[in-house]
């Protein structure tokens, strides 16, 4: 299912296997370079799996055996699986190209999702993605990830945000390299269930914010 939005075409894909989500990201990517095709957002769920930017070190990965994708974003290790809403952005960058704008515009678009359904959320210093700030529940907590690569222009890979999500998953890695803060989703800092399905049509309303400048 798709529906264009402001210049972008959000696609439903639905449960999609990472390498067949990555080989579909790069035939896009492919056909918004040549000017084939205009911005696409891909928004699905993975199965479970883990996925290792370029700066994962060795001591980040899982001890137990479970297997890990490495893949040419930024950043370092981290979960994607059901519960978790994964947006990956196909988008024309302007010239010239700003890929922290890009980052900020992105974390713009997940907090104004948080803040919809009445969870404050906001930025850390030095730390990409949304935090929930530091309370009386604990340390700051990541509840949505951001990985990115621009190549030509063109965006690869992006975000994702849990909504009701196993968080036991991020327990058997270091998430995204940080050791002294936790991970979190929309359902468990609002007490009652938040679903991908609830969080979708939402998303697509805020993915206009990707594109202004």
């Amino acid at each position: 299912m798709s529906v264009t939005t402001s210049g972008l075409t959000p696609v439903r894909a639905g449960v999609l296997d990472y390498q067949a989500a990555w080989d579909e990201q790069r035939r896009l990517h492919e056909a918004v370079v040549a000017g084939e095709q205009g911005d696409t957002v891909l928004l699905l769920e993975h199965p479970s799996v883990y996925t290792a930017g370029k700066r994962t070190e060795p001591w980040d990965r899982p001890m137990d055996g479970t297997p890990v994708i490495d893949v040419d974003r930024g950043g370092k290790i981290t979960w994607h699986g059901p519960g978790q809403l994964v947006g990956y952005p196909i988008v024309k960058l302007p010239d010239p190209v700003d890929v922290v704008a890009y980052v900020r515009r992105t974390e713009q678009l997940l907090i104004d999702v948080c803040a919809e359904f009445g969870l404050t959320a906001g930025r850390v210093e030095g730390r990409s993605g949304v935090w929930v700030p530091e309370d009386d529940r604990g340390p700051a907590r990541k509840v949505a990830a951001i990985g990115i690569r621009v190549a030509r222009g063109v965006t690869l890979h992006g975000f994702s945000i849990n909504c009701d999500c196993d968080l036991t998953y991020y327990d058997r890695i270091v998430p995204c390299g940080i050791r002294d803060a936790g991970t979190t989703s929309l359902t468990a800092e609002l007490g009652h269930p938040v679903t991908v399905a609830d969080v979708l049509p939402v998303v697509e309303r805020h993915l206009p914010t990707l594109v202004q400048v």
